[in-house]
């Protein structure tokens, strides 16, 4: 594979540079192949996702279930200040009521998810209510319109006819509650300050069931949740960790994390690659933890955003199927998947699946129920009608993160522990050579592939490693300089930037490698500490870190720190001045993935890092 690039190299003999262009040359000069990066971090992030257990008995598996749900809720979900979230009575405001159609009215509402955050609703009620009566949660994907878009009214409506209450509440960052500060890549703020950026999405969806619930009609043995999309990613995570879900339908809406290591398509954004929770689950195991409980899995042949079913569902059925066998209810759990059209909807095929499965479940006693849908096209309201007063100072996760950092930090922890650093080991390759040059492949450990170009004048009297998030093409001006001050200088690029950057959507496989309990910051610092001690062994020189930039500013000082003896000096040129100004700045995961380390300003801010020097 490396071939074509070993002739370039070993045929480049004749060159000297002495200017910035002529060492950005040498310095573009590929040393790994370009799909390297991508294979790496899938073959690392693939290995650590956990398996399904065999189990052979019903009571076997329910211990294990209620171990997995209490250490996802306990270990994932409420960290930090959301542990006290968690404790939190339910507040709920009742606003106008609206006319439905003839059958229903629709009642708004806003309700507390966290302090501060109100999340806007819709409770569509029968207009005749006796007894207790099924009730149904309704969440929605990435729609711009929320909690308005016509299908999701549809289904809502449909299953209010039906004498269902059920509840349409707005999906963070969408709808209503759209916009900037809103962002799902803006949670890991949270994260940052060591307490969960996805508690607000899980407590949203808690809160919402305690609000239907309390409805005195409410039948608590009948309760359903169903989605679309990244409404299917809600669907499976509130079904699979409160048993108060009796039928689980998510719509397209995930699939397991291995499958997501191999099909780009179904990596999922922050909240559905929340940190550490493959340390706990696989969504293989959240699917298997709804039995006994009724669940339909409906995916869509031709996917065209992500979730298609020819590679999503088999596995999570399968893993499922072996739970339900156990308990004797395998006709409890079903698939549908949709050929016409096929693609990302939730339209009137899958509605009607839907249908049918609350038939069955919820009103197996009712022989006039139907599964056919109930025209109802004129009854859908646009979203100006079913706007929800909220406070005009309402929460978001910017506005969290600034309340959370304002006294960080403030635990006293062991910075190895807190960026899961790992002391690889450097084997160097020489895989190139060029007047003043010679190219090197830093292999470490196994899982990573670091490139390193040495360049020198005469006889160096240090060693300066050097690198940036920019990666090393943009230092050229910077290595003159210390070439010119008698320095050998070793340019590497560390995972994540230069030509160890992931070709295809890079941000959201750092996520997965949280996702599986390792952390990118942790990854880099280790990969620099262990190409320091290479370097010192290798050429025997006193050595001097230097990062150019914000974000490789801050693996710098970690790095440093991890590795005092190999590194004598730290020059962190461009540095945050404190980890606080990634809050304050507004910085999200998809842009810089590794600042948001958890807990990290829980513990450290850059002043503290520097000290550990």
């Amino acid at each position: 594979m490396l071939r074509p690039i070993l002739v370039a190299l070993f045929c480049f003999t004749n060159v000297t540079f002495a200017s910035p262009p002529e060492i950005e040359k040498l310095l573009a000069r590929s040393i790994i192949d370009s799909n390297l990066p991508l294979a790496e971090v899938q073959a690392f992030t693939e290995a650590r996702v956990p398996l399904v257990p065999q189990v052979s008995s019903a009571t076997e598996w329910t211990r294990i279930a209620n171990k997995l749900r209490e250490d996802t809720l306990d270990k994932v979900v409420f960290r930090g200040e959301a542990a006290k979230w968690r404790k939190l009575k339910t507040k709920v405001v009742w606003l106008d009521t609206i006319a439905g159609g003839p059958e229903y009215r629709i009642r708004k509402l806003r309700y507390e998810a966290v302090p501060g955050m109100w999340i806007p609703a819709l409770l569509y009620e029968p207009i005749s209510l006796s007894g207790k009566v099924p009730v149904a949660m309704h969440v929605n994907g990435h729609e711009g319109v929320g909690k308005s878009v016509p299908y999701k009214q549809i289904c809502c409506i449909n299953l209010a006819k039906r004498g269902m209450i059920v509840l349409n509440l707005e999906w963070i960052g969408m709808g209503q509650l759209r916009g900037t500060n809103y962002d799902h890549y803006r949670m890991n703020q949270l994260d940052l300050c060591g307490t969960s950026g996805v508690a607000p999405f899980y407590l949203a969806m808690k809160r919402g069931l305690d609000i239907l619930l309390e409805h005195k009609n409410a039948d608590p043995e009948r309760v359903e949740v169903s989605g679309l999309s990244g409404g299917g990613w809600q669907t499976i995570f509130i079904s699979s960790l409160d048993t108060r879900v009796k039928l689980s339908n998510p719509v397209a809406g995930y699939s397991s994390f291995r499958t997501r290591a191999r099909f780009f398509s179904d990596l999922g954004d922050s909240e559905q690659t929340p940190c550490d929770l493959a340390t706990v689950v696989d969504y293989a195991h959240l699917t298997a933890m709804l039995a006994p409980r009724a669940m339909l899995l409906t995916f869509n042949e031709t996917d065209n955003c992500c979730f298609a079913a020819p590679h999503a569902l088999p596995p999570l059925f399968d893993a499922a199927l072996r739970t339900f066998n156990l308990f004797g209810k395998p006709q409890n759990l079903r698939a549908h998947i949709n050929h016409v059209p096929g693609d990302h909807n939730y339209g009137l095929d899958n509605r009607q699946a839907l249908y049918r499965m609350i038939g069955e479940h919820f009103y197996d006693e009712d022989t006039s129920f139907s599964a056919m849908e109930i025209p109802c096209d004129s009854e859908v309201k646009d979203a100006k009608g079913l706007e929800v007063e909220l406070p005009a100072d309402n929460a978001h996760f910017n506005s969290i993160a600034l309340a959370l950092a304002k006294d960080l930090p403030r635990r006293k922890a062991e910075l190895r522990e807190v960026i899961r650093a790992t002391n690889y080991y450097a084997q160097a390759e020489r895989v190139g050579v060029a007047e003043g040059a010679t190219f090197w492949q830093l292999r470490l450990n196994g899982p990573w592939t670091v490139p390193c170009v040495e360049l020198k004048r005469g006889e160096p009297t240090s060693t300066a490693i050097i690198f940036s998030e920019n990666g090393r093409r943009s230092l050229a001006k910077q290595i003159d300089a210390l070439l010119a001050d008698g320095k050998r200088v070793l340019a590497i690029d560390p995972f994540y930037y230069g030509e160890s950057k992931i070709l295809a959507r890079d941000y959201l496989f750092a996520l997965l490698v949280a996702a599986v309990g390792e952390r990118p910051l942790g990854i880099q610092a280790s990969q620099i500490a262990a190409a320091a001690r290479w370097a010192q062994k290798e050429f025997g020189e006193p050595l001097e870190l230097i990062s150019v930039g914000p974000r490789s500013s801050l693996v710098a000082l970690c790095a440093a720190a991890l590795e005092k003896d190999a590194i004598s000096r730290t020059d962190a040129r461009e540095c945050f001045s404190s980890l606080k100004d990634v809050i304050t700045n507004n910085l999200a995961a998809d842009k810089a993935p590794e600042l948001f380390c958890f807990g990290l300003l829980e513990s450290f801010d850059i002043p503290q890092l520097r000290a550990l020097r």
